[in-house]
């Protein structure tokens, strides 16, 4: 018989719902899970118990009230870099030491308006620039499945502390793959919404054009759950789309009949690790045998899909974090002895070595001389991958892909090397680029015992489908039952 922590959010729901237990009696478990594992793990920033059995305590008087919230009750940890009202929001930059936020982001005060609960803060790299969860100001994360390897990244904590039971479920970013791969990495599902399908007001940003938050989960149905949730329109972005939202859960089944699933070429190539290519292989034939018809199809803009993300992104970047100066917020450098050298001592302060990179770079690319070679070019480029994705959803309904060439590494093993770090999205940065939706879910392991992750690549606005894929696939294996050995 699971434990509290060890459920999903839809069965915790349910023994909540059925009077089975009390939203105190799940949270008092998970802390207890999060003090016993955490210390190993290294996924949370910041866990106010406290205040989480305060929040529980107000869920269960709300029940006991009648109230049918859809997440009521629920605990939910959430990546630091989404506001919460009253709760600390760094980034995992010591830029932003100090910092409380003063309102919810609309994804949380969504959560929020159904009963959620706020449990913690997760590890990241820093403003979410990195694939390993290495980059962070305070701590380093480790893998649940093997604590010498990373979680992935930049959502690093989310997805370990889902993997770990240290959660039951929690929420992430995607700007170039950051749900998705530590959800392949730690052996979980991560979905990364389309571009505007879940609102951005109150995400800190990273690349205003590439960022969506998305659910890291232990199963297909939650995800589903909570991006029902999340989704729809805000007039507080700009950006965020007024189409309709789906019942996602609702159209889930088991069963892929008549449904065309297609397969890059380009996603796979030489340099993929033969385990994670073997677990794939092995997933496609699956799917074939649950109804789908495979054909293989061209993404010929695929190849430069990272230099195009790293210049849009970093360009992106630096702008946004420009307004990280001293003044108005977090970490202030006090004995400069004139503005200019405040701005210049605090920034050089408080960022980390990865993200001033990324600004250096983001500022050559926008330069003078400059910004037509590079930022002009790249944008072009991405209207090709755009472009090429939008023909190859005119054939089939759904992309199957490898998430990453590789299972999760060693700690420390690309810091040396951030090329070969930033080589960790191939598969994944073009769907940011593209602006659809994504799904990593697993599909196997390595003969270390490391989780990979089948990605799942739908047209814009096509969460039903990709979710029906992988729901199908999910609930006709036994990969989401696997637990890693932490104590």
């Amino acid at each position: 018989m699971p434990t509290w922590n060890e459920l999903t959010v839809h069965e915790a729901k349910a023994s909540l719902d059925q009077g089975t237990g009390t939203s105190r009696e799940l949270v008092e478990t998970l802390l207890g899970a999060i003090r016993a594992r955490d210390k190993q793990i290294q996924g949370y920033l910041e866990v106010d118990e406290a205040d989480a059995l305060q929040q529980a305590d107000s869920a269960d008087a709300l029940r006991k009230k009648g109230h049918k919230g859809k997440l009521l009750g629920i605990p939910i940890a959430v990546k630091d870099l989404l506001n919460v009202q009253g709760q600390s929001c760094r980034c995992a930059s010591r830029i932003l030491e100090g910092y409380h936020s003063p309102y919810d982001a609309t994804a949380i005060a969504r959560l929020r308006a159904e009963g959620a609960l706020f449990v913690g803060r997760t590890n990241m790299d820093e403003f979410a620039m990195g694939s390993t969860t290495e980059n962070s100001a305070f701590k380093v994360t480790r893998n649940p499945w093997n604590l010498e390897c990373v979680p992935g990244g930049s959502s690093g904590g989310s997805g370990a502390v889902v993997a770990a039971d240290e959660a039951i479920a929690a929420l992430g970013t995607d700007t170039g793959g950051s749900v998705r791969l530590p959800a392949s990495f730690c052996g979980c599902v991560g979905l990364k919404p389309t571009y505007g399908r879940v609102s951005r007001y109150g995400l800190t940003a990273f690349a205003s054009s590439l960022d969506q938050i998305g659910p890291m989960t232990k199963d297909v149905r939650d995800a589903a759950l909570l991006l029902q949730v999340m989704a729809g329109h805000d007039v507080m972005d700009s950006t965020s789309i007024p189409a309709p939202v789906p019942d996602y859960a609702a159209n889930l089944r088991k069963d892929l009949t008549g449904m065309k699933l297609g397969l890059p070429k380009e996603y796979f190539i030489a340099g993929v690790d033969s385990e994670v290519v073997r677990c794939i292989q092995k997933a496609i034939r699956h799917c074939e045998g649950l109804g789908a018809s495979i054909v293989e199809v061209d993404l010929p803009a695929t190849p430069y899909a990272i230099a195009t993300y790293y210049i849009i992104a970093c360009a992106e970047a630096s702008a946004n974090l420009a307004r990280f100066d001293g003044v108005r917020y977090g970490l202030r450098v006090k004995d400069a002895t004139d503005p200019f050298a405040m701005y210049t001592r605090t920034r050089a302060a408080g960022f980390g070595m990865e993200v001033k990179r990324r600004i250096i770079l983001g500022t050559y690319v926008l330069s003078s001389g400059y910004y037509d070679a590079y930022y002009v070019r790249a944008q072009k480029v991405r209207t090709l991958i755009r472009a090429g994705f939008e023909k190859v959803f005119q054939a089939c309904d759904a992309l199957l892909t490898p998430v990453a060439p590789t299972a999760a590494y060693r700690l420390g093993e690309k810091t040396a090397d951030p090329l070969q770090m930033y080589l960790s999205d191939i598969f994944t940065a073009s769907v940011n680029l593209a602006g659809i939706c994504a799904l990593s879910v697993p599909c196997g392991f390595t003969n270390g015992d490391l989780p990979v992750g089948l990605q799942v690549v739908g047209p814009a606005f096509g969460e039903e489908t990709i979710l029906r894929v992988g729901f199908a696939y999910e609930q006709t294996n036994e990969w989401r039952r696997r637990k890693p050995d932490v104590r």
